[in-house]
């Protein structure tokens, strides 16, 4: 079972406890949640590896990533503002290793409904 540690927030923004969310269900490979939450056109470009276009393939490319199980997910800090928002934290993975990551975000409208975009940086950290 993973944990997630997530730092309080103010508790009035929808966008936050979305994206918080969203952040958890990826973690977790909670498909059906993803699935509900992202358009059918999501572009996930992930800096410095690939760029991948369609809920399909960004389904696929979540299974694939997270195959590698999480052992703890602390989320940060989460941001949004009007059709944006954005992320960061640390993964730790079962295998004892470390990832810092960013993750920013552009919706499809300014309630935040769903995903359109998301950039992704993911770096290795050697000591914590």
């Amino acid at each position: 079972m993973t944990k997630i540690v997530s730092t309080p927030n103010c508790g009035n923004s929808p966008k936050i406890e979305f994206l918080k969310q969203f952040n958890i269900a990826v973690t977790k490979g909670d498909l059906k949640f993803i699935d509900e939450k992202v358009t059918d056109e999501i572009e996930y470009h992930i800096i410095g590896k690939k760029k991948i276009t369609g809920k399909i393939n960004f389904i696929k490319e979540i299974e694939n990533q997270f195959s590698k199980k999480i052992k703890e997910l602390v989320i940060e800090q989460i941001l949004s503002h009007g059709k944006e928002g954005a992320s960061h934290g640390i993964m730790k993975m079962e295998d004892g290793k470390y990832h810092a990551f960013s993750n920013f975000y552009k919706f499809n409208n300014a309630k935040g409904e769903k995903i359109k975009s998301i950039t992704n940086f993911t770096i290795q950290l050697k000591n914590l």
